[in-house]
This record gives structure tokens, C-alpha cells and sequence, in this order.
């Protein structure tokens, strides 16, 4: 297979298409993250249809003082790389293809949920995220857009601009993919020194022990309700680690699933750890929300969170998260 490379809207949508056309959405810089993304696009589209991977620098993401000069364009690679993930088409306009005279006044406005804890970070970064997303949509004229799981936030508005605008396109989340060593791949990261990346590691480290917390809690709630009401599920919990002054049935029982403080403590306590390494970690955000508006959960939660951490190390700014499910109570 050759992947086309088109700069201009006129010439993507002058291909005859037989099938679905998949859109896999990036500013360049691929790695395998984007690659994974391009493959899970390619199954989706299946042999008769059209993987389109758009590569754009968009401005309007960028507040003050941010990394858009220094952002690596690395175009020729990353055509290489989609085309070896399945890919027919890269299609990078310019800034002109994109925003024809200037920066549009009309823009997508992200709302409460575009304030909270990225949106508070980095004022506006949303409103331009969504704006470009909005117009990338109408370029390519998908049937579907696929975006990875590690930008949460992200992934949550944009599903929430196609619901309330009435986009006709489908929205397909994709895991994040980490490195070896559990850190999440980002084209930032080749920003990190090499005494950088340990204190990054927190982040993923931050993120694992809450899940752990999160799967320990969970597991002793399912014992609980499959051990009778008597002494001997008291026992059992017991037996699970907890002390017997803990394991008062009624207590478990009525125990809110899953404890969100003490998933929030668990991860707490490594980002500590990274706060004092050298260099330090310097924490922008730990956050355990609801997806549907990114608000902070409270103990008596059930359904689906995330939790998520941003932080800087050195001059680089990372963010995490990692999905948890808080079982129903019996």
C-alpha cells in the first residue's frame, strides 16, 4: 500500500470512496501510540474502506508561554509510520487549509465541563481543541473518528460536541498504549532527560497503586456479599488482610464501592514520593471524576471514573489517567 499525502480538502474529497472512512486525528510526531490508533482505524474500515490520518499543528490549542515553536514537526516520519500502520491518506493542510483569513471568530465553546482541571490548567486550550476537531470533521467528512484513550478529558468533549451538535460521525475511544516501563507514550516525551523520565514515572506509578487500591476494595466488597452475614464473614474479610476490628460485616456492606478517598490516597502517596525526587515532580492535578462532566466523585459513587494526574517535570508537562469501574453495593 502507498499513502497519498494531500495538503488541501479538494483533493481528499475528490477520492472515490467504496467503503467507511476511518479519521485518526494528530498534530504529527507519531509514535506507536498514533500507530495503534491507524491499525484500530484500518480494522474499523476494513479492506474496502479509507484510513485517513490528519497531521495538524493547530494554533488555537496553544495558550501563552506553551510549546508550540519548539512542538516537533516531523512530517516524512510520520507518513512513514501511517503508512506501515495501514493508512491511504495523510492529509496535513496548512494553517491557511485550515483557518482560510485567520483565526475564526466563530469557535466551538468547551462550556463548564472545558473549565475543569486541564480546561483550568490551560484557558481556552479546549475551546481551540474542539473548534479544530469540529472543522477536521467537515474536511474530512468521516464515518467515523477514532481518538485515544489518554487524552480522557479530550476524548469525553469531543463525544459531547458530536451528541449535542449532532454530528453524524462515531466516536471510537482506543486504550492507551505505555512503554515498557508504564509510562504513557506522548510525543513529549522525547523532551525528558534521563533522570526526568524516573521522576515521570510517577505519574504511571501514581495511577497503578490506585488501581490496585480501587481492585483490593472491590475484591473485598465481592467477598463480602458472597459470605453470609455472620460471624464467618467476618472471617473472610479478615482473611483478605483487613484486621478484625475492620471487618465488621455491616461496616463492609454498607462501605461506599471502591472508597474514592482511599483510591485518592494511594495515589497521593507515590506523586509524594515524586515531589521530593531530584528533579522534582511538580503536580498540576490528581483527580478521581465522573467522565460525563469530569467533577470529582464522592464515596457513595458507583459506575464509571477516571483517574487522572497532570504534572510538569523540568519543562515538560504530562498527563495521565487510567479508567476504573466502582461496582454497584449489594
Amino acid at each position: 500500500m502507498t499513502t497519498s499525502l494531500l495538503s488541501t480538502a479538494d483533493d481528499l474529497h475528490a477520492r472515490t470512496r467504496a467503503g467507511r472512512r476511518a479519521v485518526v486525528m494528530t498534530m504529527g510526531a507519531l509514535h506507536e501510540g498514533h500507530a495503534t490508533l491507524v491499525r484500530a482505524a484500518r480494522e474499523i474500515a476494513g479492506p474496502d474502506g479509507e484510513v485517513v490520518v490528519t497531521v495538524f499543528v493547530n494554533p488555537l490549542q496553544f495558550g501563552a508561554g506553551e510549546d508550540l515553536d519548539r512542538y516537533p514537526r516531523t512530517l516524512d516520519a510520520d507518513v512513514k509510520l501511517a503508512e506501515q500502520a495501514g493508512a491511504d491518506v495523510v492529509f496535513a493542510p496548512s494553517v491557511d487549509e485550515v483557518y482560510p483569513g485567520g483565526e475564526p471568530q466563530v469557535r466551538i465553546a468547551a462550556g463548564p465541563m472545558g473549565e475543569r482541571l486541564e480546561g483550568g490548567s490551560r484557558p481556552g486550550h479546549f475551546d481551540g481543541m474542539l473548534t479544530v476537531v469540529a472543522k477536521l470533521l467537515h474536511l474530512t467528512r468521516p464515518d467515523v473518528a477514532l481518538f485515544g484513550q489518554k487524552d480522557a478529558q479530550q476524548l469525553a468533549l469531543i463525544r459531547r460536541m458530536v451528541r449535542d451538535l449532532n454530528f453524524g460521525v462515531e466516536i471510537v475511544a482506543v486504550p492507551t498504549v505505555r512503554e515498557d516501563d508504564g509510562l504513557a507514550l506522548s510525543s513529549r516525551n522525547r523532551y525528558l532527560s534521563a533522570t526526568e523520565r524516573r521522576t515521570a514515572l510517577t505519574l504511571s506509578q501514581a495511577l497503578f497503586a490506585g488501581r490496585d487500591r480501587h481492585a483490593a476494595q472491590e475484591a473485598l466488597r465481592a467477598r463480602a456479599r458472597e459470605v453470609p452475614a455472620t460471624h464467618a464473614r467476618a472471617e473472610a474479610l479478615s482473611a483478605l488482610g483487613e484486621s478484625r476490628a475492620a471487618a465488621d460485616a455491616h461496616a463492609v456492606a454498607k462501605a461506599a464501592p471502591g472508597a474514592a478517598a482511599a483510591v485518592r490516597a494511594a495515589a497521593r502517596l507515590v506523586l509524594d514520593e515524586g515531589v521530593r525526587m531530584d528533579p522534582p515532580l511538580r503536580l498540576d492535578y490528581l483527580a478521581l471524576v465522573d467522565p460525563a462532566d469530569f467533577t470529582e466523585i464522592g464515596d457513595d459513587f458507583t459506575g464509571e471514573a477516571v483517574l487522572a494526574v497532570a504534572a510538569r517535570v523540568g519543562t515538560t508537562r504530562l498527563i495521565d489517567n487510567l479508567p476504573l469501574t466502582f461496582g454497584a453495593a449489594s
